[in-house]
């Protein structure tokens, strides 16, 4: 059939149009019902920690009075799992449920791996900020997965280095700038942060709250637009402070890297909500010194934040339980049992909203036991998450950007430039598969 792939992805951006037809077949169905009538066994790939123990609550409560079993298999994360997945879905042997980062969603949809199961899920959108429960949709009135973690962006800094150096925390980018100037003119062998192009997703969330929209649709025409106003600025402002030499220009993640966190040479970090785990690891020496506020803004008084990282769980079109599968994947990210458990056998912080602020998030993390508030603040920046646009192909955006950009922010160079190319081999890839993309 021509513009197959195309097709595939009509009901992203214009389900309204469709009425969600095109993947109609993916949902609930009578023979669907039919299936579900007796017992049933479903398999769920996930690589979240103690996901097992987590489904035996279902399996000895819910699932137990429905006829539904749950059988978890551990698989690995990223890339590797979205390959084995669309491998078996090739094959019309992908499991029951999927673990799916919400950046992969479109790419899973475009290939017809996943079911819409709008019809299924009545009731479950309130339980969810507004921009996480739209990556779960792109933007139609399909639902292609529940919310299972999100990855709301935020400021982290020393404490006590702030004050040793008279710093005060930025509310602003502008004020997070001169914050980067000032701390250079006291302490020339100190950074604020480095700029690190070796995971695409920190950048992709600044953009996002910037108002960044990488991938649109009109029609059945896709747009990209990773190199739209929103992300330039984004861009040109840590381009800028590269170039100027206000802020490192190091990688994350390696021994140097470490070392700056845990010595005090580099004294903040835009992350996320799961960063203090990370800086268990890579910064022990700094127990108890960091604080976290929300992230600056672009004008004073929005507040607003990027989505860095967080994952859903899906139910596939090859299920023979399709309802059965929704029920589920409904209850695993909704009900109090199973989101405490996924907070304490899977150390995730929930999507949704009301496990934020339950008893399994009443004390901060242990290396932020000097800032009691931790959770109480991180769920209300969680509410703030801006919408996100991804397409099916980030895989090729996000390795380009690691490429153009590590180039980039190595030699000091215009950020812009590597922002188009992004853009370009975004474009060119689309159009290698076979999407029809404006230009």
């Amino acid at each position: 059939m021509p513009h197959t792939k195309l097709r595939r992805l009509v009901t992203i951006s214009v389900a309204v149009t469709l009425g969600a037809t095109a993947l109609a077949a993916c949902g609930s169905s009578d023979e669907d019902s039919e299936a579900d009538s007796g017992p049933v066994s479903l398999t769920y790939w996930s690589w979240t920690p103690g996901m097992d123990k987590v489904a035996d609550l279902w399996n000895k409560g819910p699932g137990k009075e429905q006829q539904i079993t749950v059988t978890v298999k551990k698989q690995a994360s990223g890339d590797t799992l979205v390959t084995k997945i669309l491998t078996a879905h090739k094959a019309k042997k992908a499991p029951d449920l999927v673990q799916a980062e919400y950046q992969a969603l479109p790419t899973l949809v475009s290939n017809d791996a996943l079911a819409d199961i709008a019809g299924e899920v009545d009731g479950v959108k309130d339980k969810f900020a507004e921009g996480v429960w739209q990556q779960t949709t792109l933007g139609s009135d399909a639902v292609y997965a529940i919310p299972q973690d999100s990855g709301p962006m935020m400021f982290y800094y020393r404490e006590d280095l702030f004050k040793k150096y008279g710093l005060k925390v930025p509310t602003t980018w502008d004020e997070f700038a001169e914050t980067a100037r000032a701390l250079k003119k006291r302490s020339p062998d100190t950074d604020l942060t480095t700029f690190s192009a070796n995971d695409s997703g920190q950048f992709a969330g600044l953009a996002q709250q910037a108002g960044a929209k990488w991938w649109t649709t009109e029609g059945e025409t896709w747009k990209v637009g990773i190199d739209d106003a929103a992300t330039q600025k984004v861009a040109d402002f840590w381009g800028g402070l590269v170039k100027e030499g206000a802020i490192d220009n190091q990688p994350m993640y390696t021994p140097a890297w470490n070392k700056a966190l845990n010595t005090g040479k580099q004294i903040a970090w835009v992350s996320a909500v799961w960063a203090p785990g990370t800086l268990t690891t890579a910064a022990p020496d700094t127990k108890g010194k960091w604080a976290m506020a929300p992230l600056p803004q672009w004008s004073a008084g929005e507040n607003v934040t990027g989505s860095w990282g967080g994952s859903s769980t899906a139910v596939t079109t090859d299920s023979e339980h399709k309802s059965a599968a929704a029920k589920f994947a409904a209850w695993l990210n909704t009900d109090p049992e199973a989101l405490t458990a996924l907070a304490k056998e899977g150390g995730i912080y929930p999507a949704a909203t009301t496990a934020q602020t339950s008893d399994a998030f009443a004390e901060p993390p242990a290396f932020f036991s000097n800032q009691p508030d931790f959770y109480t603040q991180a769920s209300e920046i969680a509410k703030t998450t801006a919408p996100s646009a991804w397409g099916p192909n980030v895989n090729v955006a996000y390795t380009t950007f690691k490429d153009a950009f590590g180039k980039a922010a190595t030699d000091k160079s215009d950020f812009g430039a590597a922002l188009k190319t992004m853009q370009d081999d975004t474009i060119a890839d689309m159009k290698k598969q076979g999407f029809e993309v404006a230009e």
